[in-house]
């Protein structure tokens, strides 16, 4: 790397010392508890008798990891045919109008490793949410009407998501980048509108019938409810089930660092020059990808980022900057750093300074001051996470689907706590090296 203008000013890099040591992550007891159901779904509860309320939060083993090539956005589509009723009797819609009529919440959202459905709800309309997430995994209405209506659904999502605005599709063209076409995470979960047109009827219900199983999900409820309640209560609604083996998954495969420093430029209309800089890392659940996890805080989170101080505060070469793994749960992770260019300044120079600060971090390591606030903002960020039951379930259930142990979420600050100063560089150096990284470039159309 090269010194002179481009480059961030060494009075900017603040000296490491020796890390001091550290008060010990607070440690966290929530109650967990499992049940196994005869056709194979399991069950986790978290009982807070001083929530209001109750959560039912249901995972789903299937991603956009999980479709057949030329069959993308299958899961993602389900997101929408999941509330379009029952061939019990469930009407289009009324799944969600029901908890909203018994003053609760719903919605599903869809990623690369899992899609989930939740409540939340007063506790006397508990036995409705299971009652109803019961009958759509079983008794789902997978029509022709219902599918050519969510396939417009889904193509004007992305319209208006994708391709109507500004960047919208950087994820789009930086997992192209990152991943061959043929990789399970080559493609987003919003998939091929093509591969969406060309599905047939047959297509669509094999899928549901393949992952939307008992054996193939995660229930976690959590909030104002016992043990024995959940487990009555789920027997009741979803025991009579008839058990489908789960699908063997299949791993996404490791992929060696980038090597010549690929890059992609994209002519787009949008406001102001973007560059994202990004690496191949290991999967959500390494070590090593948590001293990352820290190390990108360093260098970009708040005013106090390393980055956002050198890069925006003193030389005013961009906008914004920031930087984050994107905790996918395959072999080959990714580990992201954008910047928007400050108009009139270079975006080669914003990203040569970048990399410079990232090298700088591998080499010198933390300060302790810099080590003190990631570990306290993190910390701030676990406890904020947990307080609600609604999103307690759905990080209980992260830990149960991905890593396959619930009682993670008790440990998720200890497993930080233990990352050191030595621990950030190391995984910095090695990791997030510029020669390792790959480019997408935005650049203005004139």
């Amino acid at each position: 790397m090269r010194s002179g203008p481009s480059a961030i000013p060494p009075s900017f890099w603040l000296d490491s010392h020796p890390m001091s040591s550290r008060a010990p992550a607070p440690q966290l007891h929530y109650l967990i508890e499992e049940h196994r159901l005869a056709n194979g779904l399991r069950l986790v509860v978290n009982p807070d008798a001083a929530s209001p309320g109750v959560t039912v939060n249901l995972w789903y083993q299937v991603g956009s990891r999980d479709e057949a090539p030329r069959r993308t956005g299958f899961a993602h589509l389900f997101e929408h045919l999941m509330f379009q009723g029952t061939w019990t009797g469930v009407e289009t819609g009324e799944h969600l109008s029901a908890i909203q009529a018994a003053g609760g919440t719903a919605n599903a959202t869809t990623s690369f490793d899992r899609t989930n459905y939740f409540e939340t709800v007063h506790p006397g309309a508990l036995e409705l949410a299971l009652w109803l997430e019961a009958q759509r995994m079983e008794f789902l209405k997978v029509d022709q009407t219902n599918l050519d209506t969510q396939r417009e659904v889904v193509k004007e999502e992305k319209r208006q998501r994708y391709d109507n605005v500004p960047y919208g599709d950087t994820f789009q063209a930086l997992f192209e980048l990152a991943y061959p076409s043929d990789h399970p995470y080559g493609h987003l979960p919003i998939g091929s509108m093509a591969d969406l047109d060309a599905a047939s009827l047959e297509d669509v219900q094999a899928f549901h019938a393949t992952h939307y199983s008992p054996a193939n999900a995660v229930l976690v409820l959590a909030g104002a409810v016992t043990t024995d309640q959940a487990i009555e209560l789920t027997e009741r609604h979803f025991a009579q089930i008839p058990p489908v083996d789960a699908p063997t998954r299949v791993r996404p495969g490791g992929l060696d660092p980038f090597e010549g420093t690929p890059a992609a430029i994209l002519e787009r209309q949008v406001p102001r020059d973007a560059t994202h800089l990004v690496w191949r890392i290991p999967t959500l659940d390494d070590a090593t990808t948590r001293a990352l996890d820290l190390g990108l805080d360093i260098l970009t989170a708040g005013q106090s980022g390393r980055l956002h101080r050198a890069l925006v505060m003193d030389q005013e070469l961009a906008e914004s900057v920031s930087g984050a793994t994107m905790g996918l749960a395959g072999e080959t992770n990714l580990a992201v750093v954008s910047t928007h260019t400050r108009e009139g300044r270079s975006s080669e120079e914003l990203a040569e300074a970048t990399l410079e600060g990232i090298r700088r971090l591998g080499e010198q390591g933390p300060t302790e001051e810099e080590l003190q606030r990631v570990h306290a903002q993190l910390e701030r960020q676990v406890l904020s996470d947990l307080a609600s039951a609604s999103d307690r379930a759905d990080e209980i259930n992260h830990w149960t689907s991905l890593a396959g142990d619930p009682q993670r979420v008790n440990g998720v600050l200890a497993s930080y706590a233990e990352i050191s100063g030595d621990d950030i560089r190391a995984a910095v150096s090695t990791w997030l090296s510029p020669e390792r990284h790959a480019a997408l470039n935005y650049r203005k159309a004139h």
